[in-house]
């Protein structure tokens, strides 16, 4: 597999050549540069990124795990421990709700751009859309079907979690905009039912989420597993998962089949990646965009290039509009990834910190990897040692992990704000336009 050379973009134009590294679609490169180009080589354009991507693809078949003595290492030598008990000692745990108190070390703190100093309301941003988004919620649970209690018991506890609909309210946009390029005067069937599908695999993949991450609460409320027990999670989210697939065969497109289809293999990529490299302080930037790509950019992507496509537009146009939600999904997972450190418990409606104590390596743990050697000793002990995880999340925001993942975030937004320029001006795609700025607020 090429690497992806600095400064390059990624274009949607789908090749008929397959990846060895997951059988999918090769997608070429938009510049004059030689060789095919796979979703996963996302560039590292950000001065932030340099140094931290890969120069080669990894090969089907191969994984580089760390050894069982690396990734179970103790502290038996009395005096490491002690060395690590001085780190831990010395960083001073930060206020979670507050980065900014936070001083940093040789890094320059960003200022907020002026469009982002007042609080983006979603409702707002989704108005053109709004009475499709209310069909849709009257929808889902009946879409869903109603042939075993328990199984809609699990749908609605997911269902009315209070999920913000974000990506069925991208599809409606996405729709509404390419639809008047078209000329058609008003949303088709398929762009309904869309939504509705990707809402489901959305959801299906949540259940599923939280039973591997043992996951107690989502969004404030008890997790499917936790209420119903592991075995009827699984099979909910597996019959979620089926229930989409029939409904997505159903809409008699070809190219729509696949590309929802590969979404769902794509869940299942960025699983194995994110198991297998746990611990793991030698995962590169590209590794984590790659694995961000499969786990929550691949579904927004594909989901609005479909819309495009129903709507009928050219394939330029459908192309452009892959490359808005893939941007924009790689940004919003930065930016949630973020959150695990700059806000509290009740703010997440889960644990904060949970994906650094469970070894899950974000961005902004990347980059503060760079700078300072101590946190990946703290890393090494699995945060055994007690006080750990509150001296390794004082180095990540001393040593500037999530100013520069705020950058790279505001990188990929910029990115999927360029893909709109295909589209008419209008409500629909100020509204497009604006859930990039929501996206990047997040973490503020």
């Amino acid at each position: 597999m090429a690497a992806v050379m600095s400064g390059t973009r990624l274009s949607r134009g789908s090749l008929e050549s397959s990846c060895v590294a997951c059988r999918q679609t090769y997608l070429s490169c938009g510049k004059a540069v030689s060789g095919s180009f796979h979703p996963c080589n996302l560039p590292t354009t950000s001065a932030a990124a340099q140094g931290l991507s890969r120069e080669s693809g990894w090969k089907e078949g191969t994984a580089t795990p760390r050894s069982s003595f690396n990734r179970h290492i103790k502290c038996a030598n009395g005096r490491r421990r002690r060395h690590l008990l001085q780190i831990v000692q010395q960083a001073a745990s930060p206020t979670l709700n507050s980065p900014e108190n936070v001083a940093t070390k040789n890094v320059q703190v960003s200022p907020l751009p002026v469009e982002l100093q007042t609080k983006i309301s979603l409702a707002e941003i989704v108005a053109p859309v709004a009475e499709d988004l209310v069909v849709l919620n009257d929808n889902l649970q009946l879409v869903v079907g109603a042939q075993n209690p328990l199984l809609m018991s699990a749908a609605k506890q997911i269902f009315s979690a209070g999920g913000k609909r974000m990506r069925p309210a991208l599809i409606f946009l996405v729709s509404k905009a390419t639809a008047e390029l078209a000329g058609l005067k008003a949303l088709q069937p398929q762009h309904r039912r869309l939504a509705e599908i990707t809402e489901m695999i959305h959801t299906a993949s949540l259940i599923h989420d939280d039973v591997l991450d043992e996951s107690d609460v989502r969004r404030g409320k008890q997790t499917v597993h936790r209420m119903l027990g592991t075995r009827v999670a699984v099979l909910a989210g597996d019959f979620m998962f089926a229930q989409s697939s029939w409904y997505l065969a159903n809409l008699d497109n070809l190219e729509v089949i696949k590309l929802i289809s590969q979404v769902i293999s794509d869940f299942a990529s960025g699983e194995i990646k994110q198991a297998s490299s746990l611990f793991d302080c030698d995962v590169t930037l590209q590794d984590y965009l790659e694995k961000s790509y499969y786990k929550t950019a691949s579904l927004i992507a594909a989901s609005t290039r479909s819309a495009a496509i129903f709507s009928g537009v050219n394939a330029c146009t459908c192309d452009q509009m892959f490359d808005y939600g893939m941007n924009l999904g790689l940004a919003f997972q930065i930016m949630d990834d973020i959150l695990d450190f700059t806000q509290t418990s009740e703010q997440l409606g889960k644990p904060a910190g949970s994906d650094l104590s469970k070894g899950n390596l974000t961005a902004p743990v990347l980059f503060a990897l760079q700078q300072e050697p101590e946190l990946r000793e703290l890393i090494d002990t699995e945060f055994t040692e007690e006080g750990s995880l509150d001296a390794a999340i004082s180095l990540v925001h001393h040593n500037g992990g999530v100013v520069r993942a705020r950058d790279l975030a505001k990188q990929k937004g910029d990115m999927a704000r360029q893909a709109l320029e295909c589209l008419p001006q209008g409500p629909v795609r100020q509204s497009l336009d604006r859930m990039v700025d929501y996206v990047l607020e997040r973490g503020n």
